[in-house]
């Protein structure tokens, strides 16, 4: 049974194709408009973040660890991260 929803989308689709300059010779190809892989892999990425940290990490950790993902344009300095990491208290100490 389809819902009336799924007819609609079907319409809003041939409506689409019809007035597009290029049609698609394949439904992937008729999705590579609509899709975006960012979204995608960041949701995939932060899943395996989560799932191998949830015990062992802070919200505010990983968190961190989603945005450098997210903005991996951004250059990172490790020796500032270091030098950043060594100023905050902690149980156990960093030995460099």
């Amino acid at each position: 049974m389809v819902s009336n929803d799924s007819l609609v989308e079907l319409k809003l689709w041939r409506i689409k194709i019809q007035r597009s300059e290029r049609i698609p010779n394949t439904g992937l190809e008729a999705l590579d408009i609509l899709s975006t892989s960012l979204p995608e892999r960041m949701f995939s990425t932060l899943k395996r973040v989560k799932t191998y940290l949830r015990n062992t990490m802070s919200e505010n950790r990983l968190n961190g660890l989603a945005m450098l993902f997210v903005h991996r344009n951004v250059n990172v300095n490790p020796e500032e991260v270091l030098n950043e990491l060594t100023l905050r208290p902690r149980r156990v100490d960093l030995l460099l």
